[in-house]
């Protein structure tokens, strides 16, 4: 009885992880629609952060993910769809998930961009099967009266991540730790 028990609680745990997935574009009218997503990320992220403009333009790249939904229940898990653009212009699509584990209990759903900001950076993200995020992706975070900050550290880094539009009831969001997939939408 208490195994079943065990069972129906891992299974609700799981089910919201599921359905935010659903609804963060599985079905959706594909590219079209991740594409226009990922503009008005962009257009809100510009709005909102006017310096992060100065990063896309020397940027070698930019990989922009409009919607992840964050869910947990002890086991978490993130999902969401997004678009490389080299040049302004659209030329891959990714899907981005991550796994968690501990204490934790929520759901958010938040928008990031990384920046690939030399050549190099951009072609490893690019010839990688299954590119994971982790130490060396560096932070530019919102500081008080909503500027962007940066440290000379980060503005010399190969991948710059810049996380906005978070809405939820869970704290914090970070990119270490996911992987992102090439997928055709």
């Amino acid at each position: 009885m208490a195994g079943i028990s065990r069972r129906i609680f891992i299974a609700a745990a799981l089910a919201p992880v599921a359905l935010a997935a659903c609804s963060n574009g599985i079905g959706s009218q594909g590219a079209a629609e991740v594409d226009a997503r990922a503009t008005a990320a962009l257009d809100y992220l510009y709005r909102t952060y006017p310096d992060t403009q100065g990063l896309a333009q020397r940027a070698s790249g930019i990989l922009v993910m409009p919607l992840m939904t964050k869910v947990g229940l002890g086991f978490g898990g993130s999902y969401g769809r997004g678009v490389l653009r080299v040049g302004g212009t659209t030329v891959d699509y990714y899907s981005a998930t991550s796994a968690s584990a501990g204490i934790q209990i929520g759901a958010q759903q938040y928008s990031h961009v990384l920046f690939f900001m030399t050549p190099d950076a951009l072609a490893d993200f690019r010839a990688s099967p299954g590119w994971v995020a982790g130490a060396g992706v560096d932070y530019a975070i919102a500081g008080e009266g909503e500027t962007l900050l940066a440290d000379t550290t980060t503005s010399m880094s190969r991948v710059i991540a810049v996380i906005f539009g978070q809405s939820g009831l869970r704290v914090g969001a970070t990119v270490e730790g996911t992987k992102y997939t090439r997928i055709i939408p």
